[in-house]
Order: C-alpha cells, then structure tokens, then sequence
C-alpha cells in the first residue's frame, strides 16, 4: 500500500479527540446515576448508528464490511463494547480525572503493541516521550488509590482493550472509509447489545425510558461520542499508532479540566505535577512531528 502518513494531520485530529473523549465520558458519569449501564452503552452505539447510517446510504456506501475484513471489523466492534463498558462502569466509582489516569497505561501498551505486533518504527525519542508521559500519569493517580478498591482495575481493562481497539482501527482505516467504519461499528454494537439487555436481568440492564432532560443528556453523550471517534479513525489514516500514542496523553489534562468544571474534582499537587508532565511530552510530540513532516515535504519547483 502507498505510505499516505500525514503526522502532523493525525496529530491536530487526535487532539480533537483528546478534547471531545473526555467530555463524553463526563456525560456519561452525570448519567450514572440516572440510566442503567447497559442502556447507557446501547444508547451510545445506537446514536452512532442513527447518525451515520444515513450518511453511508446517502453516499451510496455500503452497509457490509469487505468479506476479507468482516473479522476485523466485529473484532473491532466487540472491544469497543468492551472498553466502553468498563470506563463507563469505572465511572461510577472514580472521579473522572482518576480513571482517565489509571487507564493511561493504555498509550504505552499501545506503543509496544505497534512496535511487536504491527513492525511500526519507533525511535528512541518516541519511546523516551512515552516513557515521561507514562512517568506524568503515575504522578496523576492519587495517593489514596489502593483505598478505591476493585472498581480501580477497571481502568486498567480500558487500557488493554483500547490499545488493541487502536491497532485493528489503524489496519482497517487505510481500506473502509472512517465514516462508513463508525456506521458499521453503531450497528454491530447495537445487535449485540440489545439482546444482551433483554435476556440479561439485573440493575445494570434495566431498560427504563429516561425523563426528558436525561434523555437530551444522553442524546448528546451519543453525539461527541460518536464524532470523537471519527477523530481517532482519521487521526489513524493520516499517522501511525506509534507517532500518536503519546499525545493521547492530553485527555487528562482536558479530563481534569471538564471533571472540574462539571464535578467540582481538582487534582492534588502531586496530580497537578504529573498534567504538566504529560502534557509537556504531548507538546513535545507535536513540535518534533511537525518539523519532521515540514523536512520530508518536498520543496515546489522554481
């Protein structure tokens, strides 16, 4: 396949991401007490589909994953129910600062998942950013961690299932288009869903219709959700996993800041020095990335 990497495009798109991401994951914290976890996740994927169905048949896209590709693509459906699963489940217990920063271990999984998995190069600056950055989020958890208890680890599942979530949206993302990717994905985690709600009784899978206002909530949880992750899918068509994986680092900082603002959670001084560590590396990432894609652009005939 032609190399099409666009770093610097990848890097602008993964920082709209790191914005929108943790705003849907506040909202869906404000929900947590209001709608039950499995409506709350159904809810997101059916929003994505109702969105960007009509968007595909508009164009005249297709529906179906290439037959070569249908693996990948409900691999890919299933670790996003996955990993939205578990932070949305982590969120009932943690601020929303703590569980962005617990789940942080994910772009360090994610570099060395894109170096032995996927051959992707990774020099000796990227794999020093990670480390600072990783070095930034263990600042960020706060001391009194081991008193969270269980709900803790849920963060760390995020982490795993995100990473491989990332790896198989990078392969696919070179072959179906970004948007009829997502369409594709709200749909299949829709069937999943649905069914699992229905036969599984319990507190977690209570099918009640929201109020009016929480309904509103939920429709714009949906929403940023969905185009956050149209973000991550171009940012991933345009630069590798590898190059991006530390500016992920970005969603505390902006998580801190929207936790704080929605929640009135502010972080301690010793989480105040890990966001200015990570964010630092993330700046660090941009400016080197920048300058490397200005180098290899070939200068215009005279």
């Amino acid at each position: 396949m032609k190399n099409t990497d666009r770093p610097f495009a990848g890097i602008l798109l993964m920082l709209g991401f790191c914005v929108l991401a943790p705003l849907g994951d506040g909202l869906a914290k404000l929900l947590g007490g209001a709608v039950a976890l499995g409506l709350l996740v159904f809810a997101r994927f059916a929003i994505q589909a109702v969105v960007l169905v009509p968007l595909v048949m508009a164009r005249g896209g297709s529906l179906r994953a290439p037959q070569e590709l249908r693996h990948l693509v409900w691999a890919r459906s299933i670790l996003h129910i996955a990993g939205m699963g578990l932070m949305f489940g982590a969120l009932r217990f943690l601020p929303l600062a703590d569980a962005l920063a617990i789940a942080f271990v994910m772009p360090f999984i994610l570099l060395l998942l894109g170096r032995f998995v996927m051959n992707e190069q990774v020099g000796p600056q990227r794999l020093i950013a990670c480390a600072v950055g990783f070095a930034g989020t263990l600042l960020v958890i706060q001391p009194n961690f081991a008193e969270v208890g269980a709900p803790a680890l849920l963060p760390l599942g995020v982490a795993v299932t995100f990473a491989l979530f990332m790896l198989v949206t990078r392969h696919l993302s070179g072959e179906i288009d970004p948007v009829r990717l997502q369409a594709i994905g709200g749909l299949q985690a829709s069937v999943v869903v649905l069914p699992l709600l229905i036969v599984i009784p319990g507190p977690m899978t209570t099918l009640t219709v929201p109020d009016g206002p929480t309904l509103l909530l939920v429709l714009l949880m949906g929403l940023v959700g969905t185009f956050a992750h149209l973000l991550i899918t171009w940012s991933l068509r345009c630069a590798p996993a590898s190059t991006l994986a530390p500016m992920q680092y970005l969603e505390i900082p902006f998580g801190t800041a929207i936790g704080w603002a929605m929640f009135g959670d502010l972080p301690n001084g010793l989480a105040a020095a890990g966001i200015v560590v990570t964010v630092a590396a993330g700046l660090y990432v941009i400016v080197r990335e920048r300058n490397l894609s200005r180098r290899a652009t070939p200068a215009a005939p005279a």
